[in-house]
């Protein structure tokens, strides 16, 4: 690819600024959008040209995307429990909104950060593949607008023209992570946090440089209009996966577990209350929370490593190491 220019949305987030810093170590010329001046300096201090708006102004999407041969969507509404309408504005409307301004600029290649979470809607994913359907009628706001969203941009691909393609990790960690891991800190230390049946399912994950490598070669491998899960290898227990990031940041994973039903009957019991009272902040087990903490999500990247060449770039006890550093 001789003339690497790349848009990205997300830019200030947790894998939007790996990918950032990634692209500009490649060499690649980067834009982001910037919704404030805090974004804009993380997004320069990444190594990109700020290019201030946000997801519901075409205009500064279109200005940002103008000139650029790759656009990297990672912006998203993310959370467990939320106002379903933020949701559908972000996750929906701004991809939308994003892959309309991309198109238009001119941008030929379109990469998509997906999620394993797009096929969630109650029941586990065990050894799932890209052939598993994309679930819009999930209960979970988060999973059913995400797949709203990868939908819209699988079929906007136009061979030629337009290609489109989405990535989809698995449970993101890593040094720098603004997002699940300060949340499980701040459980363990509060003493909020408990296993759900002894947390002993195994679940897939992806290392932030392992996303961001499946996200480079999508760019640069990827079949117009399909998607690829990239993991970090083998799956792992949940309580393991989870301790190993407890214990990086210098925090006694807790050891008391509650029963499967019980989890089940405080997450319906709190949800019901949440929709129905004005009640302040979330409830204390949300749906897609409960889906992770207790049930198997066991993927497969088969397609990556054929198609793309995908391979993990960071292992396991690698990525760990970091994180203690």
């Amino acid at each position: 690819m001789a003339d690497r220019t790349a848009f990205v949305t997300g830019g200030s987030g947790f894998i939007g600024g790996a990918l950032i810093r990634r692209l500009t170590a490649d060499g690649w010329t980067v834009r982001a959008l910037a919704r404030s001046d805090q974004a804009a300096a993380k997004v320069r201090d990444a190594g990109a040209e700020p290019a201030r708006g946000d997801l519901a102004d075409r205009d500064a999407l279109r200005a940002g995307a103008s000139g650029c041969t790759t656009a990297f969507h990672a912006a998203a509404h993310l959370g467990a429990w939320g106002d379903r309408a933020a949701f559908e504005r972000d996750n929906v409307e701004g991809t939308r909104a994003v892959l309309e301004s991309a198109r238009a600029a001119g941008v030929g290649r379109f990469v998509h950060v997906g999620t394993e979470a797009a096929l969630l809607a109650g029941e586990p994913l065990i050894v799932a593949d890209e052939r598993n359907p994309l679930r819009p009628d999930s209960p979970a706001p988060y999973s059913a607008t995400k797949a709203r969203a990868e939908a819209l941009v699988l079929a906007a691909s136009r061979t030629g023209s337009f290609e489109t393609v989405s990535i989809r990790p698995r449970f993101v960690w890593g040094k720098g992570d603004t997002t699940l891991l300060p949340m499980l800190v701040e459980q363990a230390r509060a003493g909020r946090f408990a296993w759900i049946g002894g947390g002993h399912h195994l679940t897939s994950t992806t290392h932030v440089d392992n996303t961001v490598e499946g996200l480079v070669l999508g760019a640069e491998r990827g079949r117009p209009g399909h998607a690829y899960f990239v993991l970090d290898g083998p799956p792992r227990h949940f309580r393991d996966v989870v301790s190993g990031l407890l214990h990086s940041q210098g925090v006694e994973p807790p050891t008391r577990s509650i029963p499967e039903p019980v989890a089940r009957a405080l997450m319906e019991a709190g949800e019901t209350a949440w929709a129905v009272l004005p009640l302040p902040g979330e409830p204390p087990l949300p749906r897609f929370a409960f889906w992770v903490a207790s049930q198997e999500c066991t993927l497969s990247d088969r397609r990556a490593r054929e198609e793309l060449g995908y391979e993990p770039v960071t292992s396991v006890a690698d990525g760990l190491a970091a994180m203690t550093q």
